[in-house]
């Protein structure tokens, strides 16, 4: 099986290589977990290898990532000059560019998808949907359909996906369970305050085809860089699939179990 780097550091070593060529992966997780900063090192770092790339964004402006990628140390505006990448905003609908989505509609977001396809040509490309949440907000009973469709019909136009997911913290897991189901890989991010300090963590809970690490990894965002795996660390899986009210009172009561190796 052909596997592709994520372009996150300390990633692939946890899922056999890489990436497996053609896979949909769901990265999900809370607001601030790292999402974003993800989604753009995967794009940069296919752009490095000679992949094309498309980048939706629907939760910041197409300047935004543009600005952002700079701070990870990725001049994504000569890849767009040159028609490598194609940053799809959908978001800004007043733009009107060819490339603007006007509506979140899922009908439409694959279409301007198989468009941007056609435009950067043949062959393997990378794609970033961040975030495919935005499609069903309004109706969340629809997000495992709505993922099936984006699956079912762009596996057939030679993509490697990674798409986010986000839930607010008030419905905890409310969104998300959708895509996990359709997803090949299943990449689950958490935040919590860890004495005192805003710590973050990943753990893959699936990834087809993969003996993948099952461990609790911290995640940090650095500057020139973006997201980097460290760790791991001592806190268990349901240790951190725990509320962060009941995480928070586990802290309180001074019995800490998200203590560091080494």
């Amino acid at each position: 099986m052909e596997r592709i780097p994520s372009g996150i550091p300390g990633l692939d070593e946890l899922i056999e290589g890489g990436i497996p060529r053609g896979f949909m992966v769901a990265l999900v997780g809370e607001p601030g977990t790292g999402k974003t900063a993800m989604s753009i090192q995967f794009i940069s770092k296919g752009l490095l290898e000679g992949d094309k790339a498309i980048y939706v964004t629907t939760e910041e402006s197409r300047e935004s990532i543009i600005t952002q990628a700079k701070r990870f140390g990725a001049d994504l505006k000569p890849y767009i000059d040159d028609g490598k990448l194609v940053v799809i905003d959908a978001l800004m609908g007043e733009y009107g560019d060819l490339w603007s989505l006007k509506e979140l509609d899922i009908d439409e977001l694959i279409s301007i998808i198989i468009e941007a396809k056609k435009y950067l040509g043949p062959g393997h490309a990378r794609l970033a949907i961040d975030s495919m949440s935005a499609f069903w907000l309004e109706k969340p009973v629809m997000a495992r359909k709505y993922s099936y469709q984006v699956k079912r019909v762009l596996s057939k136009w030679g993509f490697t996906i990674l798409a986010t997911s986000q839930y607010a913290v008030t419905t905890q897991l409310g969104f998300g369970f959708g895509i996990e189901h359709v997803a090949d890989g299943v990449i689950r991010l958490r935040k919590s305050i860890v004495k005192g300090v805003l710590k973050r963590f990943l753990v893959i809970e699936k990834m087809r085809q993969t003996n993948h690490d099952q461990r609790v990894f911290e995640v940090e965002i650095v500057d020139g860089l973006g997201a980097r795996i460290t760790g791991p660390v001592k806190a268990s899986r349901w240790d951190l699939a725990l509320p962060p009210d009941v995480v928070a009172r586990i802290i309180e009561s001074g019995f800490d179990k998200l203590e560091y190796e080494g």
